[in-house]
């Protein structure tokens, strides 16, 4: 009988043991029950919250793209035979490992932030967009000097100088953190946007100076590289009204509408995607293209076509290209020729002493060049040799 005391007693802790866990059920978001997730992943699989998952597929397959277009480049460079075009493969490289790097940081924005992972966002928020824009802002300088003079500076000299200026946002990102975080002890967490803003201010010099380089290489003589150029131009165009967008939306647009500090990371992570999109699209996969594609074969002329040119052949004076002694061979060898055809039509044998003497007619006394040698000699009459005393017959 004392059983039944303890059982009621006990059914309180029962029910709230299981109240705790249908709240812990209900907490989890539709769409990661099935995952499996939980906090602090919960933004990666909530289907209430749709920007998450459109910001996950994008960036999966952003990354997808960018390992792929490297890999080929990386198999088929072999056949990449041409200097100006492998030139470009390099920074191409660096540029896709920016991009790869674009889409990865997307992440981290989408899980729950604690100290370490603000410091990660931090840092290489402008270190990877200086990578991608040092990249653009070199090739430019590439094309610019295809387009003027047909060859442009070698690979290792512009994947250094893309190292070289992303090497001074990543010192400009440190001294950063260090000045808010260590010396005055701000949480990493917690920053203006103005002030992130004007840490990035390095990053839109850069973009800048590669929409003015992409501007230039369309004013070059060769219009071989103007589509590389046209294409560069439209991606240095496009992440600048990017860059204006969501500058303008992360510092004016969110105290407008009301939504700041909630919209603040959904507009970086999207930001962050849109740009890694625009390089792959507009520059990244054209550029490729253009490295892979085959040298054009030359074309033997149509002597058939009427409306070409006919080909300009070269005016040869055989004087020039004739030697003086095979000219002298040849005039020698037309007397020679000369001599026996007269010796023949007078009927007799210059070696016989007893056949009828032929009488030598005036004109075998007087030089008479032959076509051949009237030709050799370029159309003018040649004079006699030296050694020339007239035309024996016997």
């Amino acid at each position: 009988m004392a059983v039944f005391p303890l059982l009621i007693s006990l059914l309180p802790l029962v029910a709230g043991v299981s109240a705790a866990e249908e709240e812990a059920e209900e907490a989890v978001p539709f769409g990661c029950g099935a995952l499996g997730l939980q906090r602090p992943y919960t933004k990666l699989c909530d289907l209430e919250a749709v920007w998450g998952v459109v910001v996950v597929a994008a960036a999966g397959g952003g990354v997808l793209a960018a390992l792929l277009l490297g890999l080929t480049l990386l198999c088929r460079l072999r056949s990449v035979t041409e200097a100006e075009k492998r030139s470009g493969v390099g920074p191409l490289l660096l540029l896709l490992l920016g991009v790869a790097g674009l889409f990865g940081l997307s992440f981290a924005y989408l899980v729950e932030r604690d100290e370490r992972l603000c410091v990660v966002r931090r840092a290489l928020w402008g270190v990877l967009f200086a990578l991608c824009f040092s990249c653009l802002l070199a090739q430019g300088w590439r094309l610019r000097g295809l387009a003027r003079r047909g060859r442009g500076p070698r690979g290792c000299a512009l994947v250094g100088l893309g190292l070289a200026l992303t090497l001074v946002q990543g010192i400009v990102a440190a001294e950063w953190l260090l000045l808010t975080v260590l010396r005055l002890g701000q949480p990493a967490c917690q920053f203006q946007p103005l002030d992130f803003a004007l840490a990035c201010s390095y990053v839109l010099v850069l973009l800048l100076a590669a929409l003015a380089a992409s501007a230039l290489a369309l004013c070059g003589k060769e219009r071989q590289w103007r589509c590389n150029g046209v294409w560069l131009l439209l991606s240095c165009l496009a992440s600048v009204l990017l860059w204006a967008a969501w500058l303008g939306f992360y510092l004016y647009g969110n105290e407008v509408l009301g939504r700041s500090p909630d919209w603040d990371e959904p507009a970086l992570a999207v930001a962050l995607v849109a740009q890694g999109w625009l390089l792959l699209l507009f520059h990244a996969i054209p550029e490729a293209h253009s490295c892979l594609q085959p040298p054009p074969q030359p074309s033997a002329p149509d002597y058939f076509d009427t409306s070409q040119a006919p080909p300009r052949m070269r005016e040869t004076s055989f004087d020039e290209d004739v030697p003086l002694s095979h000219r002298q061979f040849v005039e020698n060898q037309a007397f020679a020729f000369d001599e026996q055809s007269a010796g023949l039509r007078a009927g007799g044998n210059g070696n016989s002493s007893t056949g009828p003497r032929p009488s030598a007619p005036f004109r075998s006394n007087v030089y008479q060049p032959t076509e051949m040698t009237m030709i050799l000699n370029g159309g003018a009459v040649p004079s006699a040799p030296p050694t020339y005393t007239g035309r024996q017959l016997w």
